[in-house]
């Protein structure tokens, strides 16, 4: 389990730390003042409201609401799912069977250009779906945070990572953040997880 973790995190900040660098430099401190979301109203793509299907509702209306109190977030979890760590800007929970909630927070400047910021990830995100690395990439308003939403094809190795990610903006207690909500599990495991992870993304609930 760890080793997949570790592999997983590795991945994902090879992939974005270079476009994540870049946009850092635009912004400023980290204070402001009010908790407000991107709207994604200038990212290119008009974030469509998040909607379950009747098994992702299912899935949600069954799940047990689990809180990140230092970040006023919070998600429904199927049964079964455990907490591995919960810090200040790292909120962690795994599966019976190796899958995983990987939540990350990142405080940016105050004048940090969260749109232009929103539209670099999906312009970034459809390239990598034209390249066949992403199955899947819309942009998604969830509880009034826009992000996009993106899902990585099949990986080639059958115990390679596999992941379903949402990505997104918001001030909050008087920082700028974003939001890097990501599910995982390996590539044999994931269609079983598919109604599990959109739940849970979509489940996500932010304090204003």
């Amino acid at each position: 389990m760890k080793s997949l973790l570790t592999f997983g995190l590795i991945t994902f900040a090879l992939t974005f730390c270079g476009l994540g660098d870049r946009l850092k430099q635009l912004g400023g401190g980290t204070t402001g003042n009010s908790n407000t979301a991107s709207t994604g109203s200038s990212s290119g793509s008009t974030a469509e409201k998040a909607k379950p299907s009747a098994a992702q509702q299912a899935i949600i209306d069954g799940g047990t609401e689990t809180k990140w109190d230092e970040q006023g977030l919070s998600w429904k979890l199927p049964a079964g799912w455990k907490k591995m760590n919960a810090g200040k800007e790292t909120f962690n929970y795994s599966s019976p069977d190796n899958a995983f909630l990987l939540v990350n927070i990142s405080s940016l400047g105050d004048s940090f250009p969260m749109d232009v910021s929103l539209k670099a990830y999906y312009d970034q995100a459809m390239q990598q779906l034209k390249n066949g690395k992403y199955e899947s990439v819309k942009m998604v308003e969830i509880d009034g945070l826009a992000g996009v939403e993106f899902t990585e094809a099949p990986p080639e190795g059958k115990d390679d990572p596999r992941r379903h990610q949402w990505i997104g903006y918001r001030k909050y207690l008087g920082q700028t953040q974003q939001l890097n909500v990501m599910t995982s599990t390996k590539g044999t495991n994931f269609n079983k997880h598919t109604d599990d992870f959109t739940a849970i993304l979509y489940s996500m609930k932010a304090v204003k």
